[in-house]
């Protein structure tokens, strides 16, 4: 087997740190996707349960008494809770895709994979509709 010149070898690790820093960064923004997914959805809970307690708090008091708002379905708080799943389901899978495609890298098989960003674009896509139906309902 020939040998590689030093200078080629400096070349090859500085290449693969780049590869892998781009893998990183690549790793660093799921992270940020899964962390914002999650919060959304904390968010979405803890709003539910505030207008229940409001809800709660204008029976009690006997305040002046409007139309009476729909009662709630409870849908915002199972949707929620299944954000903050999906949020760190996400952020799992990017993690064994980042160590998947770092490994990758270092055998110099790099094999570019589909399934992440096809499982979040179809959850974004279905939380969307949902979400659609839910607003038209509560009109």
């Amino acid at each position: 087997m020939p040998e590689i010149p030093d200078e080629q070898k400096k070349s090859t690790r500085v290449q693969n740190r780049r590869v892998h820093m781009a893998n990183e960064r690549t790793f660093l923004a799921w992270i940020r996707t899964s962390l914002g997914i999650m919060a959304f959805g904390f968010v979405v809970e803890k709003f539910a349960l505030f207008v229940r307690q409001i809800s709660y708090y204008i029976e009690q008091t006997g305040m002046p008494k409007g139309p009476k708002p729909p009662p709630s379905s409870g849908y915002s708080s199972v949707l929620g809770i299944f954000l903050v799943g999906l949020g760190a389901l996400a952020g799992l899978l990017a993690f064994i895709r980042y160590k998947k495609v770092e490994r990758q890298i270092d055998e110099d098989t790099y094999h570019p994979s589909m399934i992440l960003n096809s499982m979040l674009m179809v959850s974004v896509l279905v939380i969307g509709i949902f979400l659609i139906f839910y607003l038209i309902q509560s009109i």
